[in-house]
């Protein structure tokens, strides 16, 4: 038996969207006019209520709040600390929610806040704008709210915020500001702010407050370091506060370990799984944590996969000398994985023991709280059936597939490197295309439509068959490409009909992956996605765009492109395996890729986009992880897009990253064009890949998608000028941020034509 006392379950977040993305559905039509303010705000209440009360009965004994959102926790930051950019303060004023929206989403005046991924995970947070001039102001209204709703449901909480360091080393200056500011300048301002938050929480009943610092398992400099034991410092000797868990996740803290450790706070919460296992090693040396509680992440919050109850009981059992309490929760937020593996029918039982989401990942929580408190016997059962399960999985013929492993074997590094140089490829491909200076195109896909998804929801209810809902595909792609060639588009895309999402599509054609029917994960806002399950080993039976590809061509003298998703990003928004090396499963689907981008080629395909936006996503935390994954990484672009003659065009599409950190890996994939997001970040990556001398085609999105506002021709004529501050117009193309899928057709006319427009006015200005 344990000698501290009993151990309590607890997660810090839950997916917010509700089981049938009711929040997405009650946020859209607010922003359509459809469902009042007062109704949004009960929906959100309904579902936060549901949520708390489904955790308890699953057996947690302290729920999070704060962590609900009807758009973006980071945003919420913003709000918390009253950091509002200045272009969006009389909005907020004027009405609070649409004034976030605005924040979020821009409006046709007032552009909204850059979005980027939450470090290497596929969910986007709104940058937070900072500047030598901005004050801080507390707004707790949100927090505290949320918190008396649970304590007056008779639960146990604890608040969940993003932590001080976190927020301002995910911070940009403003515009405006000096490029060189630095964020982490504002420490000092912020810290009383955080003293006022805690001191309402603590006032509202809060007995814990978790402060999430995930920015901590990157590689942090002495000064930044020095910063976070001051930070904590200050916050821990606060006399009007609750007790305080420093929580990290996503890798191992390193460093921050000792300076956390030796902090006067009373808890931290660290992840035990993936790349963070080496934190229970580092743990040892830190002695100062044996005084303090710690909630030890052992169930994988970001994958779908069950978990190893056995090695997690044993971790649990090495952490009992080595904290004051401990207590069991799950490596990060559950945001990132979908609510309830038993909603899904369609999954053969065997594969759904493998599996747990939110609401199996709470119960294996419970059961390891049991079972670390009063012994593995009092989790016998579920300790035969978990490795039971386990067992299964491991001698499964969907997971070995000799065929496909042989063929990966085989692989030589003649497999993975285009036959010709660029400057011979750039030639003979401009040769066969006769495109003009600056040439304009789109990034894929064009408006899913309602008529498009209800002709979808229609065929598999058996309301239509193939037949009409081919036709119906048929016109939208005449459609679409009517509408690029009225509009001046230079080359061509068929739109995207047919794909309900760009991992999924292919996804459900490829052996050895799941499609789940309910497994919604948000991405950004209301944007929800279902990412497959890389199950098994991956082959493709048979082609899965060129039918539609060649029906688009057919209807166009101008090129169209060929549209795949790349190797990374199917491994990146899918839930990867996670009995073999990334690389190893990188290598399959790239291999069966490459059969597909060969067979549109011999179809007459000029030009084939293979988009791996994921790339940056999936970069490792810490740098000296980073090499080993790009060379994987770009081997399997490369290995997916070499077997193509020089004169076939090789694009590729990357949105919402810090591409400074991977140029080099941008150069080693050898795409002929790379689109990429600049709109939002004013061009600046134009301008890393002209200092770092980039030497191929480069089309920085001047359209930011993510949007509701049109750019007038000015705005993208003077978007393509800084454009060729930094590339030449030689190289230089025109093109959106991203694809145009969850915009509606009146915008996506209007821009475009904008579009084209500004490169005419340019390509006239340069003669």
């Amino acid at each position: 038996m344990n000698t501290q006392s009993a151990a309590r379950s607890t997660v810090s977040g839950y997916p917010r969207q509700g089981p049938n993305r009711e929040l997405k559905k009650a946020i859209e039509g607010y922003w359509k006019g459809t469902v009042s303010a007062g109704a949004l705000r009960q929906t959100a209440a309904d579902l936060r209520k549901a949520n708390w009360q489904q955790l308890a009965a699953d057996g947690i004994d302290e729920v999070p709040t704060g962590d609900f959102s009807y758009y973006d926790h980071v945003l919420d930051t913003s709000v918390l600390l009253g950091a509002i950019p200045e272009r969006h303060r009389a909005a907020v004023a004027a009405d609070p929610l649409d004034g976030y929206f605005a924040m979020a989403r821009g409006t046709q005046e007032v552009a909204p806040l850059e979005m980027t991924k939450w470090f290497d995970t596929n969910y986007h947070y709104l940058v937070p704008e900072l500047g030598p001039d901005t004050t801080f102001a507390a707004d707790t209204s949100k927090q505290v709210g949320e918190l008396r709703e649970a304590i007056a449901l008779g639960l146990t909480a604890r608040p969940v915020l993003v932590g001080p360091i976190t927020y301002l080393l995910l911070a940009k200056p403003a515009p405006g500001v000096d490029e060189h500011f630095e964020p982490l300048s504002l420490l000092d301002k912020l810290l009383p702010v955080y003293a006022e938050v805690l001191a309402d929480l603590r006032a509202a009943g809060a007995g814990w407050v978790q402060l999430d610092e995930p920015a901590l398992v990157q590689d942090r400099s002495a000064d930044e370091l020095d910063l976070t034991a001051r930070a904590y410092a200050v916050l821990g000797e606060l006399t009007d506060r609750p007790r305080l868990l420093v929580a990290s996740y996503f890798d191992r803290l390193g460093k921050a370990l000792p300076v956390l450790a030796k902090s006067p706070v009373e808890g931290l919460a660290i992840d035990f799984t993936g790349p963070a296992e080496g934190n229970l090693d580092d743990l040892v040396a830190a002695s100062e944590v044996r005084s303090k509680r710690l909630v030890a992440g052992v169930v994988n919050g970001r994958n779908i996969w069950i978990n190893d109850l056995t090695k997690s009981l044993a971790t649990l059992n090495r952490l009992r000398t080595l904290a004051g309490q401990v207590d069991v929760g799950a490596s990060c937020s559950l945001l990132h994985v979908p609510y309830d593996v038993s909603a899904e029918d369609g999954i053969a039982p065997e594969v759904a023991s493998w599996l747990a989401f939110a609401r199996q990942k709470s119960a294996e929580i419970a059961t390891l709280t049991l079972g670390y408190s009063e012994g593995a016997e009092a989790i016998a059962d579920q300790l035969a059936a978990n490795q039971a399960a386990l067992e299964s999985r491991r001698a499964s013929a969907l997971t070995n597939n000799p065929s496909v492993r042989a063929r990966v074997a085989g692989i030589t590094a003649a497999d993975s490197k285009r036959a010709t140089p660029y400057a011979e490829r750039s030639a003979a491909q401009q040769a066969r295309l006769g495109l003009p200076l600056l040439p304009t195109t789109t990034v894929g896909s064009f408006p899913q439509t309602t008529e498009l998804r209800t002709a979808r929801a229609d065929l598999r209810a058996g309301r239509i068959d193939a037949t009409q809902y081919d036709e119906r595909i048929s016109a939208e792609i005449q459609e679409v490409l009517a509408f690029q060639e009225k509009a001046g588009l230079d080359v061509l895309v068929h739109g995207e009909p047919e794909r309900n999402d760009m991992v999924q599509y292919f996804a459900e054609q490829l052996d050895g992956y799941l499609a789940t029917q309910h497994g919604w994960v948000q991405s950004y806002g209301t944007r929800y996605v279902r990412p497959p399950v890389l199950v098994g080993d991956i082959s493709r039976p048979e082609p899965m765009t060129v039918r539609w590809w060649a029906y688009a061509q057919l209807q166009t003298e101008r090129p169209v492109k060929g549209m795949l998703t790349g190797p990374v990003t199917m491994l990146a928004w899918s839930f990867v395996r996670d009995d073999q090396p990334r690389s190893e499963t990188a290598r399959q689907v790239a291999l069966a890729l490459r059969d597909e981008v060969n067979d549109l080629e011999a179809a007459g395909a000029a030009v084939i986009q293979v988009d791996e936006p994921a790339l940056r996503e999936t970069l490792p935390l810490r740098q000296a992880d980073r090499a080993a994954y790009l060379a994987w990484g770009t081997e399997a672009f490369r290995l997916t897009t070499s077997g193509v003659r020089a004169d076939t065009q090789i694009h590729t599409h990357m949105c919402y990253v810090e591409f400074g950190d991977i140029l080099n890996a941008l150069d080693e994939m050898e795409a002929d064009v790379a689109s990429l997001e600049a709109a939002r970040s004013h061009m600046q990556v134009a301008h890393e890949l002209g200092d770092a001398g980039y030497p191929r085609g480069v089309g920085p999105g001047v359209y930011d998608i993510h949007s509701p506002r049109v750019p007038g021709t000015p705005e993208v004529v003077s978007l393509l000028r800084k454009g060729l501050a930094a590339i030449p117009a030689e190289r230089l193309w025109v093109n959106p941020d991203c694809g145009l899928k969850t915009r509606g057709w009146p915008e996506v006319r209007d821009s475009l034509d904008n579009l084209v427009g500004a490169a005419r006015d340019v390509r006239a200005q340069l003669g």
